[in-house]
Order: C-alpha cells, then sequence, then structure tokens
C-alpha cells in the first residue's frame, strides 16, 4: 500500500503538495456571513476596554524613565514647561530602580482641578523599598495630556 500524497496535476513532479494535509474541513456559511443554524447576535464582538485614566498611564511612563528602563529624551513630547527638565537632574540617579526586582505602580490616584489640569499621586514599590511620586498632567489644545511638573518623595535612612 502506497502513502505518497497525491500529485497536483501541474508543477514539478517530485513537488508535493503539503496544503491538502494541512488543511481541515471547513463548515458552510451563507453568504450573510453568520454560521448555520445561529441568529444575527453571533457577530457581536466584546467592546474594547476603555483606556485607563491619564494618570494611570503616566505614573508608569515616568516610572519607566526614573527607573532606568527608559530614556529621558523618550518623554521629549509628553512633557511641557519645567518637567522635563526636572526628569533631566532626576533620571541620571535611576531613583526609582530596583535592587534586583522590577518596581512596579503600587498605587495611583488622581484629582481633577478643571477640566484641563490633573495632580496625581503613585506609590511605587520595588521589593520592600517604597516610594512617592508626585506629577501633574495639563490638557494641551490638541487634546493630548502632557506632564508639567514632577517631584519625588525624599528618602529616609
Amino acid at each position: 500500500m502506497s502513502t505518497t500524497a497525491t500529485r497536483p496535476t501541474s508543477g514539478p513532479a517530485d513537488r508535493r503538495d503539503r496544503r491538502a494535509a494541512a488543511t481541515r474541513p471547513r463548515t458552510a456559511r451563507p453568504a450573510s456571513g453568520v454560521a448555520p443554524g445561529r441568529g444575527a447576535g453571533a457577530l457581536r464582538r466584546t467592546p474594547p476596554r476603555p483606556l485607563p485614566p491619564p494618570h494611570h498611564l503616566f505614573a508608569e511612563r515616568l516610572l519607566a524613565v526614573l527607573s532606568g528602563e527608559r530614556p529621558v529624551h523618550w518623554m521629549l513630547g509628553q512633557t511641557v514647561g519645567e518637567a522635563y527638565e526636572q526628569l533631566v537632574r532626576l533620571a541620571p540617579g535611576t531613583p526609582l530602580r530596583g535592587r534586583g526586582t522590577r518596581p512596579t505602580v503600587r498605587r495611583c490616584g488622581g484629582h481633577k482641578l478643571g477640566d484641563s489640569v490633573v495632580e496625581a499621586y503613585a506609590s511605587v514599590a520595588a521589593g520592600e523599598q517604597v516610594r512617592a511620586m508626585a506629577f501633574r498632567l495639563e490638557l494641551g489644545t490638541d487634546r493630548r495630556w502632557r506632564c508639567a511638573a514632577v517631584e519625588l518623595g525624599t528618602t529616609h535612612g
């Protein structure tokens, strides 16, 4: 009994058609795109997850820069005013770098001051060490949030 695959009628004689073995039978679908035996509700998709608040995103971004994971210039278009200079001064010392463990944002919160300003805080944990970070976000005329100020809690020791 021969176990060789059937050869297509065109193409080189030594070529085997691997597509036939790799395909699985498909169920027929009507032209409407709905699977047989299902109603129109079969095409429902789950709604996209809402984006986290801007202060949560910026807490992660600032942590990446202040832990040495990202360079300071990564925040160049996401800062305004004095904030970039503050990051330039703070980042070389990697104040939020963990000793052996990757730092994470433990808790983050913010308070809206009007429609275009958020003052936020985050606690950052790296192993046993917990540090505080405060920052201010401002909404630009282009409807993008930018960091306007950054402060870190002082270490006691």
